[in-house]
């Protein structure tokens, strides 16, 4: 069986969490099962794929047109020699796009989905969309098009309520949709070599896309946000750490943050998204605008404190009953000191740690669930 793992990719740790969390899963159920990927350009890409032996996908998408399937003229027997496989090779499809469909990310992706399925249906390939957010959807072709990739695919899972209700106001109630959370949760963290150097600490996640994908305000506010966290855990006696989850654009972002700010904040720029995750598990209170560094908290039984800029993050932080820890940066800094002092309280990080353990067994059990439905249609 050949399994296309759609959507995944290195430099955004939690999309690299979500590559690793499939392929724990399925190689633990499908021992025999091979894996591919469509290659990226970004540096080290080749690398990262050779060490999880990934197959590589002849795939190239240009002016509307597929020419990745011009690889099959290369002899099957060549191609095996390389590690390349052509897409009519593939039985299987896992889209793990995490956040692709919707308004806020253009009609492209949706278009692109719609055709693809279009071609895998005709040869009988399983299309799953694995848990992920979805929507809003307004715009008339995107509507068009995620409607026909939601009807076609024999699985789809919107992450949260919100979710849920774009795609069921899109095509209406399905057999093959059904809610589950984000499935990095049942992924372990690899302890870093120097756990010491993070244990008890509060670590501060930025995110690029606060300031690109959000208002005009938010994205004025969005550096000094961060620059107000860093100044009062400081003053409260804390040492703070900003932590990569992201890339060259969070980096430039971390450092004016730390230039503004006057200090000097460690930036932690790990490449192992699960030593990443490792990290996360130690610390006292992560304070983040990536969503998978806030799952990966939560999921540890970490208090987390959020912004972002998509419904993701506020429906995350309602699933797991703290929606009062979703901070606003265009808070003055009044309010926003008392909700850090807050997570601060012994006696209230001692309630909210047991709510979010809660509920984070609840939501392991919701992602074998998934799974189980999974493996159930791919068998």
């Amino acid at each position: 069986m050949l399994i296309e793992i759609k959507g995944t990719q290195f430099v955004n740790k939690g999309a690299e969490l979500m590559l690793l969390a499939v392929l724990q899963k399925v190689r633990d159920t499908l021992p025999e099962a091979s894996f591919v990927v469509v290659p990226s350009l970004k540096k080290d890409d080749y690398v990262n794929r050779a060490k999880l032996g990934l197959y590589q996908k002849l795939w190239l998408r240009r002016y509307g047109l597929e020419w990745g399937r011009l690889g099959s003229i290369i002899p099957k027997k060549h191609r095996q020699r390389y590690g390349m496989v052509v897409d009519r090779e593939v039985d299987v499809v896992l889209d793990a796009s995490g956040f692709l469909y919707s308004d806020q990310i253009g009609k492209r992706s949706a278009n692109a989905m719609a055709s693809c399925v279009k071609t895998w249906k005709k040869r009988g390939v399983k299309v799953v969309l694995l848990s992920q957010a979805m929507g809003p959807f307004t715009s008339h072709e995107i509507r068009k098009a995620f409607a026909f990739v939601v009807e076609n695919a024999d699985l789809v899972f919107p992450r949260d309520d919100a979710s849920y209700k774009h795609v069921v106001d899109l095509v209406g109630e399905r057999e093959n949709i059904h809610q589950a959370p984000d499935f990095t949760n049942l992924v372990s963290g690899i302890m870093p070599e120097d756990p010491e150097r993070y244990r008890g600490r509060f670590c501060l996640i930025p995110n690029y896309r606060m300031i690109g994908k959000t208002s005009a305000i938010i994205s004025d506010l969005y550096q000094s946000f961060c620059v107000r966290c860093i100044k009062y855990l400081i003053q409260s006696g804390h040492k703070p750490f900003i932590l990569i989850h992201e890339g060259e654009k969070d980096i430039l972002l971390s450092e004016k943050i730390v230039a503004e700010s006057g200090t000097e904040i460690e930036i932690v720029k790990e490449t192992d998204a699960l030593k990443i995750k490792g990290i996360l598990g130690l610390c006292s209170c992560v304070i983040s605008s990536r969503y998978h560094g806030l799952v990966s908290a939560l999921s540890q039984g970490v208090p987390a404190l959020a912004t972002g800029w998509s419904h993701k993050y506020e429906m995350l932080f309602k699933e797991y009953g703290i929606l009062d820890s979703y901070l606003s940066v265009s808070n003055d800094s009044e309010i926003l000191n008392k909700q850090i002092e807050r997570i601060i309280n012994e006696d209230y990080r001692k309630e909210i740690i047991a709510k979010i353990t809660k509920a984070s067994a609840i939501y392991k059990e919701q992602t074998e669930m998934m799974w189980q439905r999974v493996f159930s249609v791919i068998g």
